[in-house]
């Protein structure tokens, strides 16, 4: 620092609910510097939902995001009573083929100890890392996958 000249004292505001449009806009920041970083701009929206046959109404589905050839698996939903009917397995195939054709080579997700863990597992997730909650018992689980 160059004598003479007094650093700003930047405001710090802790926040319970964030300012949206200011979490968008440093989202943005922050794209536009792994972009510089990488040379790379292939974020791209992923998803396949469920809907009622009768209604149309969505009953739960699969979303995430493709980018530098991963595939992240951001949240998974499904009602109890559609769940054990091979449905998340058809979700789940249907993302990671679409993962495949936009040339992703590996998949990463996490749950938590209490969702999706087994799920994730039977369809070839390895766990590679486990942060435990102040909940006895459990835990974020980190899964990742091969696609190729």
């Amino acid at each position: 620092m160059q004598a003479g000249k007094r650093s700003k004292e930047f405001i710090l505001t802790l926040l319970d609910t964030p300012d949206q449009a200011a979490k968008a806009e440093a989202g943005s920041a922050l794209y536009r510097y792994n972009i510089e970083k990488t040379g790379i701009a292939d974020r791209t929206p992923i998803g396949a939902s469920l809907s009622d046959p009768e209604t149309g109404k969505v009953l739960g589905g699969l979303w995430g995001r493709t980018e530098l050839g991963l595939l992240f698996l951001d949240m998974f939903y499904l009602p109890e009573e559609i769940r054990g009917r091979s449905q998340g397995e058809r979700l789940l195939s249907a993302v990671e083929r679409e993962a495949r054709r936009r040339g992703c080579k590996r998949a990463v997700v996490e749950t938590s100890s209490f969702q999706a863990p087994g799920f994730y597992r039977r369809h070839g997730y390895e766990e590679f890392g486990r942060v435990a909650f102040n909940l006895p018992g459990h835990a974020r689980v980190y899964l990742r996958k091969s696609l190729e």
